[in-house]
C-alpha cells in the first residue's frame, strides 16, 4: 500500500505542474478581462433567473435553474469544503485559504464560460436525447476532428466522478466520532458495512436518473448550508475575540508562508503555498474542471447565457462562504496548530473544542449530508461520460462501477483517494480549459447579444 500512496502521488504531483496552474488560473484571468468583468455586474439578474423568474416550462432541457445549480453545488459542497479545507489549512496554515478564494473568484468567470457553452452547444447522444457538458461543446462548437479531447475529457471524468474522497472521509468520520468514542473497534468489517449501507442509499437515487438526483439535491443542499452555516456562526460567536486576529492572518499569511510545512516549489514555499491554495479550491469548487457544465448543460432554458449567470454563483456559494466558515472555525478554535490531525478529523476536533459532547455530532449530520449529496450527483456525472463515450444504452454499466469504488474507498488510506483524484481533476481540466479558451469570443458575443436584448425588455418572459 506504502507503494501504491508513492506512485499515485507521483502522477498527481506531475500533472499538477506550472503548465495546469497556467491554465486554470492564467485562463481564468484570460476569460475574466476578455469579458472586461461583465458577469459580475449581473449577479443580481443571476439570482433572478435562479429564483424562477424566467422559467418557461416549454424550453429545451430536463431540469430547473435552481435544480440546475443545487445538482451541481450537491457536488461541490462536500468534502473539499471540510476535508478539504482542513488539509490546505494543516499543510499551508491560514494563508492557503486566501489563495483558494482567488481560485474562487477566477473560478466564477470560468464557470459563467464554461456553463454558458454546455447550453450553447448541447449535443445528443446514441438515445437522441439532448445533452451538456465539456464533451458536447468541444465536439458541436470545435467539431468533430477534436473528438479526441472530448473522448479525453470522458474517460477521466469516469474516473474523477467516483466517490472515492467523500466516502473515504464520511467512513474516517463515522469510525472517529461515532464508533471510536462507543468502544466499538474500528475494522476492515466495520468499514465493509459502512460501505454496505452507503451503496444500498446511494442506489435508490442514482437508479432514478438525473430527476430523482436534482429532486433530492435541491432539497438537501440549501438546507445543509444552512445548518452548517448556524453551526459555524456559533464557534465563531464563541471564540468572536479571536476572529479578527485570523481573519488578518489568512492576508498576511498568504504571502508570507510562515505556516507552510511542505516541499517548495518553483524555488519557494510562497509558490507550494499557492499551488497547495489553487489545488484546494479546485478541488473545492471545480471551476475549469468540468462536472459543473454537465448539471448546467441539462437546465431548462433556450438562454445560455442565463445559465452560466447562475452557474457562477456556485464558486462564490461553495468557496467564498462554506470554505471560508470552515477555515474560521479550524484557526479560531487553534486545533490547526494543538493537534495533528488532518482532514475531516481537524474539523471535527474544532466542533468538538467549540461545542463539546455533542458539537461532533452536528458536524457528523453535516458531513452525512454533504457526502451523501455528492454521491448522487456524481453518479449522474460519470454516467454521462461513459454515455459519451460507449452509448446511452450501456450507461448503466457506470453505476456498477461506481458501487465497486464505495466500496474500495472506505477501505483505503485518505491519501491515496485526495491525490488521485487530484490528478484525475488535472487531466480532465485539460480539455475542458483548452476547448473553453478557444470559445471565449463566441461566448462573450453572445452575452452582448443577450445583455443588449435584456435592456430592451425582450426577453422578460413574466
Amino acid at each position: 500500500m506504502s507503494e501504491l500512496e508513492k506512485i499515485v502521488k507521483s502522477f498527481s504531483d506531475n500533472v499538477w505542474g506550472l503548465p495546469l496552474v497556467i491554465l486554470l488560473i492564467g485562463g481564468g484571468l484570460y476569460l475574466l478581462v476578455l469579458s472586461r468583468f461583465l458577469p459580475f455586474r449581473f449577479i443580481g439578474h443571476a439570482i433572478q433567473v435562479l429564483r424562477g423568474k424566467y422559467d418557461d416550462p416549454n424550453d429545451p432541457g430536463q431540469i430547473s435553474h435552481f435544480k440546475a445549480l443545487t445538482t451541481a453545488l450537491s457536488s461541490t459542497i462536500g468534502m473539499g469544503n471540510i476535508a478539504g479545507v482542513a488539509v490546505a489549512i494543516s499543510v499551508g496554515g491560514p494563508g492557503a485559504m486566501f489563495w483558494m478564494w482567488v481560485s474562487a473568484i477566477v473560478g466564477m468567470s470560468t464557470k459563467f464560460f464554461t456553463s454558458t457553452l454546455a447550453v450553447m452547444y448541447r449535443g445528443k447522444d446514441s438515445k437522441g436525447e439532448l445533452q451538456g457538458g465539456p464533451m458536447y461543446f468541444i465536439t458541436e462548437g470545435l467539431g468533430k476532428h477534436w473528438k479526441p479531447l472530448a473522448a479525453m475529457f470522458s474517460f477521466f471524468g469516469m474516473i474523477g466522478a467516483l466517490p472515492v474522497v467523500n466516502v473515504n472521509q464520511l467512513t474516517q468520520a463515522i469510525n472517529d466520532i461515532i464508533l471510536v468514542p462507543n468502544g466499538i473497534v474500528v475494522s476492515l468489517k466495520s468499514n465493509l458495512v459502512i460501505a454496505f449501507v452507503l451503496v444500498s442509499l446511494t442506489s435508490v437515487i442514482i437508479l432514478g436518473g438525473l430527476k430523482r438526483i436534482s429532486n433530492a439535491a435541491s432539497k438537501l443542499v440549501p438546507s445543509m448550508v444552512l445548518l452548517y452555516f448556524a453551526l459555524v456562526l456559533f464557534i465563531l460567536i464563541s471564540n468572536y475575540d479571536v476572529v479578527p486576529k485570523y481573519f488578518i492572518m489568512i492576508f498576511t499569511d498568504a504571502f508570507a508562508a510562515n505556516h507552510f510545512t511542505d516541499e517548495p516549489f518553483l524555488g519557494g514555499v510562497l509558490g507550494a503555498l499557492i499551488l497547495l491554495g489553487i489545488r484546494r479550491g479546485a478541488f473545492s469548487n471545480e471551476a475549469g474542471i468540468g462536472t459543473a457544465p454537465m448539471a448546467h448543460g441539462a437546465a431548462k432554458t433556450d438562454e445560455p447565457v442565463r445559465e452560466g449567470l447562475v452557474a457562477m454563483l456556485g464558486p462564490a456559494i461553495d468557496t467564498l462562504v462554506v470554505c471560508t466558515l470552515t477555515a474560521l472555525a479550524i484557526l479560531v478554535t487553534g486545533v490547526w496548530e494543538t493537534t495533528p490531525d488532518n482532514g475531516v478529523s481537524l474539523t471535527a476536533s474544532a466542533f468538538t473544542y467549540a461545542m463539546p459532547g455533542y458539537g461532533k455530532y452536528l458536524l457528523m449530520l453535516c458531513v452525512l449530508i454533504f457526502s451523501v449529496s455528492s454521491l448522487f450527483s456524481y453518479a449522474y456525472y460519470g454516467t454521462k461520460c461513459m454515455s459519451f463515450l460507449v452509448g446511452a444504452e450501456k450507461k448503466y454499466y457506470y453505476n456498477y462501477m461506481y458501487i465497486i469504488s464505495i466500496v474500495l474507498a472506505a477501505t483505503t488510506p485518505f491519501s491515496v483517494m485526495l491525490n488521485l483524484i487530484d490528478g484525475t481533476f488535472a487531466l480532465m481540466a485539460i480539455p475542458t480549459m483548452l476547448s473553453t479558451l478557444i470559445l471565449a469570443p463566441k461566448v462573450v458575443k453572445e452575452f452582448k447579444r443577450y445583455s443588449n436584448q435584456l435592456n430592451h425588455n425582450k426577453y422578460d418572459k413574466k
